[in-house]
């Protein structure tokens, strides 16, 4: 009987919409309450009502829950705290714009960016990521890499037909009313002859004979339009292919120029020289001084104590572009060394620019010397970056 009488209760509560915010009942069937924000739960729910317990210092609950209280969270070195953390509200650390803080891995993440056919409903800063949502009627969104929210859908006017409705990822298209195409004179009842049509202001004219389609000075006009578009597409497509062939040009330019400056640069023996043409392997002058007959990789004992973050930024941009362009042995494998981990890395992938956001991050922590940096980069084989950070201690060579 006692299970027939909570049975009836929840029955009558679901009938008459008295709906449980909690989802959970007593043994009774008394709705369970929830802890509102700055409380956790003490005692569960279950033969009587939750029981709740202020947060004590160091934690804090935000929203209204069946939870306990979260530990507050620290902002990593160099990091501004803009607000400390209390009993309703979690730290708040100021990241670089692009990122914001991600409590659960103490670190600053890329923030993320909506699709085509999304709107921003909350921007991405102290308060946490960037959230989307798809836009609902009447509003859309045509950015593949979106950052604002949905726009309102265009209207066609009066004096416009309507082409194609909006939809969450394109505007509506509307067309000029007076705008006309190639038309055809409809066929006349049953003898099979063609009506002539009549056009605004040639009243009484007539088809040249029937069956003859005929063309307006609108639709002359509208061709010429065509004409002028086509001839328009056809040099804009014929300009980008000019750019991106110039661009590649520069590029290889760049590249050889560069190549012929680090060469300048090393300023290697022709024992050196010899040695990497035969083997194809880079080899730095260093490890060429180095008499020890073991092969592999070759580390002097004494470390390059000075920090990547005092780096010059010119040399700072090449290391992180070698390590966006090493494929199979870039920043990813890098990071694994340094001791990231993969989630970690995937938040870092999630940005424009991962490898300088691994090794920004990991400037950031205690002891990022160039001296550990160059032993990383040494495990992973990626002796051109080592070269690139000119570690004079520190020779890489691999026979």
């Amino acid at each position: 009987m006692r299970l027939l009488g909570i049975c009836a209760l929840l029955l009558l509560k679901v009938t008459f919409g008295d709906a449980c915010a909690s989802g959970k009942f007593t043994e009774l069937g008394q709705c369970c309450s929830l802890c509102p924000a700055g409380f956790g739960v003490e005692v569960e729910c279950g033969k009587e009502d939750t029981k709740c317990t202020p947060c004590p210092k160091g934690t804090f609950s935000s929203t209204e829950d069946l939870s306990s209280c979260i530990p507050c969270a620290k902002c990593p070195l160099s990091v501004p705290t803009l607000s400390s953390c209390s009993a309703t509200e979690n730290t708040q650390c100021e990241c670089d714009n692009g990122f914001f803080f991600m409590s659960q891995y103490g670190l600053c993440a890329p923030c993320s960016k909506c699709t085509k056919g999304q709107g921003v409903i909350q921007e991405c800063g102290p308060k946490g990521d960037r959230l989307c949502q798809i836009c609902g009627p009447g509003t859309f969104s045509e950015e593949h890499v979106g950052i604002k929210p949905c726009q309102t859908c265009t209207q066609c006017s009066d004096s416009e037909v309507e082409i194609r409705a909006c939809m969450p990822n394109t505007d509506t298209i509307c067309m000029d009313k007076k705008l006309h195409i190639l038309s055809r004179p409809a066929l006349d009842g049953v003898d099979g002859t063609r009506d002539t049509p009549s056009w605004p202001g040639v009243e009484g004219e007539t088809s040249p004979s029937p069956g003859t389609p005929k063309f307006t000075p609108q639709d002359e006009g509208g061709s010429n339009n065509i004409l002028a578009y086509v001839s328009v597409l056809a040099a804009v497509v014929l300009g980008l292919l000019v750019y991106v062939a110039y661009k590649c040009w520069r590029s290889c330019k760049q590249k050889k120029a560069l190549s012929k400056a680090r060469a300048a640069e090393l300023g290697a023996s022709p024992e050196g020289e010899k040695l990497q043409s035969d083997s194809g392997v880079f080899l730095d002058s260093h490890s060429l001084q180095d008499n020890q007959p073991s092969k592999g990789t070759k580390r002097d004992s004494k470390q390059d104590n000075r920090l990547y973050v005092n780096l010059p930024p010119h040399r700072q941009e090449e290391v992180e572009r070698l390590l966006q362009e090493g494929g199979g042995r870039g920043w990813r494998q890098l990071g694994a060394v340094l001791g990231y981990e993969p989630e970690q890395l995937d938040l870092f992938g999630r940005g424009e620019a991962p490898a300088h956001t691994l090794l920004s991050n990991w400037a950031q922590k205690e002891g990022s010397t160039l001296g550990l940096l160059c032993s990383a980069l040494a495990r992973i084989e990626r002796p051109d970056v080592v070269t690139s950070l000119n570690c004079p201690t520190q020779g890489v060579s691999v026979v």
